[in-house]
């Protein structure tokens, strides 16, 4: 069985992970409007049960999971841990005595219960008592109203509110100010502010090497020139080298031998990391781990579809793509800050070539828009390799997460 999915993030107000929202369709060619609610939730249970593990999703965070009141009458929330899933109650479900019966054992059993998309009524107020969540899209409420909900539920403060379609900076800032708890969108993945942010001697130097990096044929020398000269680098390379992730059978003596040792590919997704890290240490970690799926999906697809002699410009350009965020300023002026290729100053400037068209998938994959991900793999000629990728993204990037905090 092939899984198809896509997680968005769910931050809370210090823009701290706190779950993934998972959004599932049946396979690329079998996208909505095609699978309706009730069949895309029972092969999420399913997969969670005999395909995959939750946690290989989520990070060992709360996935939440939308239900249908008929795959809630059928008992499916008890399939899943309490602490492995928060249920969200599905807009389309009304509200009635069946349904207020099931949010009523649900919360005596321990599992946190959410309404997804909520829109106002009277009647939600016998609910409030065991509810822990109110989703609240900020795409299509207005302001008055939300006002309105967040008045009617003080005598429940209990309730967490989260904001849903936060798209905007601006928009993040409003729900803030509004005093919502939890927060899902890409805001943080748009300039916050517009300004330059002037880059230390040690950022210079990896900007350098990232520009070393992004031929196809590398010169050693230059790099490794580069690294002798910054002895924080360089011990990074030698730790990066002596981790699990690499068998070596002979002792690293020279730094010209660890970039040997790695070969071009490691170095240039090490490089990138660093890059990334470095320069987003007042960033949510999400963003990191955002930029590093990214990559990695850019470079198996890039791996799979043979169109690159050097598959690491896709994982470049991946990892590039949400610096303007990290530098909270223009992709324009990261750009020029940046001596990349032109093909990937391309993709990230004016969206042409084929690594923009890899760019573009991802980027749908994590807003769950199917129909344009399965248009884009369809003009690629590329079938199911490409939910494989995606989740062979997904653990990769958590293997590399972990070395970061080893670090």
């Amino acid at each position: 069985m092939y899984f198809y999915a896509a997680r968005q993030p769910i931050l809370d107000r210090e823009k701290e992970l706190v779950g993934y929202e998972l959004l599932f369709r049946d396979g690329v060619d079998n996208v909505f409007p095609d699978i309706d609610g009730d069949e895309a939730t029972t092969k999420l249970i399913e997969g969670s049960q005999f395909n995959f593990g939750l946690e290989d999703l989520t990070d060992n965070k709360p996935a939440y999971i939308n239900f249908t009141l008929e795959t809630l009458l059928k008992g499916y929330p008890t399939m899943l841990g309490k602490d492995t899933v928060v249920v969200e109650i599905l807009e389309t479900v009304q509200p009635g005595k069946r349904l207020l019966a099931i949010v009523k054992d649900l919360n005596e059993k321990g599992y946190t219960l959410a309404l997804d998309d909520y829109i106002h009524q009277p009647v939600w107020r016998h609910f409030y008592p065991f509810i822990n969540i109110i989703k609240i899209d900020f795409l299509s409420t207005d302001e008055e109203t939300i006002k309105k909900i967040i008045s009617d539920l003080k005598p429940f403060p209990h309730i967490k509110l989260l904001a849903e379609k936060v798209e905007t900076y601006e928009t993040y800032n409003l729900a803030l100010e509004l005093g919502f708890d939890y927060f899902q969108g890409f805001f943080f993945s748009k300039p916050e502010m517009v300004q330059s942010k002037a880059l230390p001697p040690s950022e210079m130097a990896l900007a350098e090497l990232l520009y070393e990096t992004s031929s196809v044929e590398m010169d050693l020398k230059k790099i490794t020139d580069v690294f002798e000269r910054d002895v924080n680098l360089s011990y990074k390379l030698l730790r990066y080298s002596n981790s699990a992730a690499f068998a070596r059978r002979a002792e690293i003596s020279t730094i010209k031998q660890a970039l040997i040792v790695l070969g071009a590919n490691e170095i240039k997704k090490l490089l990138s990391l660093l890059f990334a890290a470095q320069v987003s240490a007042d960033k949510p970690v999400e963003l990191i781990r955002l930029s590093l799926t990214r990559a990695r999906f850019g470079e198996l697809l890039a791996i799979s579809h043979g169109q690159f002699k050097d598959t690491g410009m896709a994982f470049l350009t991946g990892m590039m793509s949400l610096m303007d965020a990290i530098l909270d300023e223009s992709m324009e002026s990261v750009m020029q800050k940046l001596p990349l290729s032109a093909e990937i100053k391309a993709a990230l400037l004016n969206d042409e070539g084929l690594l923009a068209q890899y760019l573009n998938l991802v980027k749908f994959y994590e807003h769950a828009d199917w129909e344009a991900a399965n248009n884009i793999a369809q003009q690629l000629k590329l079938g199911e390799e490409v939910a494989d990728a995606y989740h062979e993204a997904l653990t990769w990037v958590n293997e590399q997460m972990q070395l970061m905090v080893k670090e």
